[in-house]
């Protein structure tokens, strides 16, 4: 069976159905210590004023009320998000206390009442927009949004609603679930869901950061062609042992777009996954196919404040919409498409729970490809 044909059947398949039993205490723990609540290590935002922001702290877990779960973390997985947070540009500032990071995955320890499909010992992950099961977006959901308007999985525990979560599928590693969390998910709301990729499309995705090369991954999975850009040749040469089929220097080839036309035979490319904003989305559009999907969640580069040339999406009849994450279904999708076709989510480097503040350094050097993920929780 083909690859698509199996990452379509993943999509179609059923969910696999996380409900919301009287509360299971966690392996280890007595009746006393759940009424007494748990007290745990964590990392929290402080001032928000920058990496130096984050501090180790402790905190307390009460048992899981109805509903809810009680997850020991194994992996987490780093975003740009969590740099802008820390910095006090995402958003509104959070409570010193809170704990950063939308994406992870654990263990079940503990289960509050009327919690019948999940159990201790099962692995799971969530997205981090945690109320948006299913369905469109709607902007309700930052209000609980993991790791910023929610406590996130930087912490040896989390407590989480058991309608949120996903079941790993067998053999997927913690840290590849965690890895597969926003920026999965975000690609593939681009790739599959507004893109509808069929076997023989050309994808186009900027940089190589964990949105980039998870799109590269995704694609591949779908049968489709991949061109994407970045600065260094080292970083291509990956990209093109991942199954990259246009690779272009944008520092050696500032008309970068002219290059991905010209590898295509002059046709342009069907899908592209904008990762940095309006400063590259002329070149982007430039880039495209008659009816060519656009999916723009980049903000890295916001153009200089001018307005870009719009005039190739009424040439073109392309599509151009905005992307935010995406639902839990989207996750749970993900999850069995990547098992199926046996694609593990590129890890550029995994730090240990101690050395968080180091994997933050590490991400905000620009110098990963792929995704930075934490481990060893204790």
């Amino acid at each position: 069976m083909s690859s698509q044909k199996l990452s379509r059947r993943a999509a179609l398949a059923g969910s696999l159905g996380v409900a919301a039993a009287a509360a299971v205490p966690a392996r280890g723990m007595t009746a006393d210590d759940a009424a007494a609540g748990l007290s745990f290590a964590c990392y929290q935002v402080g001032d928000q004023q920058g990496l130096d922001s984050l501090r180790r702290g402790q905190a307390t877990a009460h048992p899981p009320g109805p509903g809810e779960v009680r997850i020991a973390v194994r992996a987490a997985a780093l975003n740009h998000r969590d740099l802008l947070m820390l910095r006090g540009r995402y958003g509104a500032r959070q409570p010193e206390a809170r704990i950063p990071v939308g994406d992870g995955a654990g263990e079940v320890v503990e289960v509050g009442a009327g919690v019948t499909e999940v159990a201790p010992g099962d692995r799971v992950t969530a997205p981090h927009f945690i109320r948006w099961l299913d369905g469109d977006y709607v902007p309700e959901v930052f209000a609980h949004d993991l790791g910023v308007t929610a406590d996130g999985w930087l912490a040896e525990y989390i407590t989480l609603p058991a309608s949120a979560l996903v079941h790993l599928p067998e053999g997927m590693a913690y840290a590849e679930a965690a890895a597969l969390g926003a920026a999965g998910i975000t690609a593939w709301a681009v790739i599959e869901t507004l893109g509808r990729v069929k076997p023989g499309d050309t994808v186009l995705t900027l940089g190589t950061g964990g949105v980039a090369i998870l799109a590269l991954q995704i694609a591949k999975m779908n049968g489709a062609r991949v061109a994407i850009t970045s600065s260094s040749d080292d970083k291509l040469a990956i990209a093109r042992d991942l199954g990259a089929d246009i690779t272009v220097n944008y520092r050696q080839q500032p008309q970068w777009q002219q290059v991905v036309r010209e590898r295509t035979g002059g046709r342009g490319v069907d899908i592209v996954v904008e990762t940095v904003g309006l400063g590259t989305l002329p070149q982007s559009l430039a880039c495209c196919a008659p009816n060519a999907r656009v999916g723009l969640l980049g903000a890295l580069d916001q153009g200089g404040g001018q307005a870009p040339n719009l005039s190739p999406l009424y040439f073109g009849n392309l599509v151009l919409k905005g992307i935010t994450s995406g639902s839990r279904r989207m996750l749970e999708d993900l999850l069995r498409a990547c098992a199926m076709n046996a694609v593990r989510p590129h890890i550029d480097r995994s730090f240990s729970f101690a050395e968080a503040r180091e994997a933050l350094d590490y991400l905000d050097a620009a110098n990963h490809v792929g995704k930075v993920v934490i481990t060893d929780f204790g």
